[in-house]
This record gives C-alpha cells, sequence and structure tokens, in this order.
C-alpha cells in the first residue's frame, strides 16, 4: 500500500512527554476548538514543519539574491560619490 489507506493517510501513534503547564494549555486550547488533542499536536507540528521548510527557502534564496544585491549596491554607492564629486565640484 502507498502509505493511503480508504484516501486518508495511514496514523502512527506516539508518545511524547511535556511539561504539565503546556500540556494544560494544549488540552484548554483543544478543548476551546472542539478538537482532540491529537488534532491539536498534528496542526502544531504541522505548522512548525511549514514554518521550518519556508524558512529554509527563505535562506536560499536571500544566499541567490546575495551577489545581486551586492552589485547593485555596490554600483548605487559609486553613483552616489560620483554625484557627491559633481555637486561638491560645482559649489
Amino acid at each position: 500500500m502507498s502509505g493511503y489507506e480508504s484516501g486518508c493517510m495511514a496514523n502512527v501513534k506516539t508518545a511524547v512527554s511535556l511539561q504539565k503547564s503546556l500540556f494544560e494549555q494544549a488540552e484548554a486550547l483543544a478543548d476551546e476548538l472542539h478538537i482532540s488533542r491529537s488534532r491539536l499536536f498534528s496542526l502544531a507540528l504541522e505548522d512548525y514543519i511549514r514554518r521550518s521548510h519556508n524558512q529554509h527557502l527563505l535562506e536560499k534564496l536571500n544566499a541567490a539574491y546575495e551577489d545581486i544585491t551586492d552589485t547593485k549596491e555596490h554600483t548605487l554607492r559609486r553613483m552616489r560619490r560620483q554625484h557627491r564629486r559633481l555637486v561638491e565640484g560645482e559649489w
């Protein structure tokens, strides 16, 4: 089977240890949202993984554009120096 059963992904049970206060907050939030603790933990983990993935993508994009930004900034600084020399020379 490909990990899907009747159109749904297979579930795996696991045990985690949490500080009591964190467990109580999770329990209260799950009750407030009318979802199970398991669903709350799944949603939280999915969100964390998505944010982590997005952060890695952002870091890759920043690295890819770093050289371009440096080149543009260098050109802009050179143009500003030339402009300043022209203006200062006129006065």
